[in-house]
């Protein structure tokens, strides 16, 4: 992880802890998303593992200016990051990127926790 990544819980007490890491590139994104939007002083981007998709779960990636209870909070490359604590254990360890290329865009998630995906890319299995 980054040393621009604060949490809000103690990886020594709380497993959901080790955090995930958002690359200086998707942070970069992130802002440029932002930069048109009035007051996003309390928005962060939430990273989310739902039910659905072909595989059995996806991501969801979206601004959210809520803070739910248990929501484990960092901070990457001035980016908050949200992640609610049932979504937490999912995301340890996950590096989110942002990638071009000629066939798309967009952000790219490696998440060493699935155990598997779907042929589109949409879900993981865990």
């Amino acid at each position: 992880m980054s040393a621009d990544t604060v949490h809000s819980a103690d990886p020594s007490t709380d497993p959901s802890a080790a955090g995930i890491t958002l690359t200086e590139t998707a942070a970069e994104k992130v802002r440029s998303f932002l930069a048109d939007q009035p007051d996003v002083d309390d928005i962060a981007l939430r990273v989310a593992v739902q039910a659905g998709g072909c595989a059995g779960f996806r991501y969801a990636l979206f601004f959210d200016d809520r803070e739910l209870d248990g929501d484990v909070n960092e901070t990457h490359h001035g980016i908050q990051v949200r992640m609610d604590k049932m979504s937490s254990p999912y995301l340890s360890g996950t590096v989110i990127d942002w990638k071009e290329s000629l066939e798309a865009s967009g952000f790219s998630i490696e998440n060493p926790n699935s155990s598997g995906s779907c042929a589109c890319g949409e879900s993981a299995t865990f």
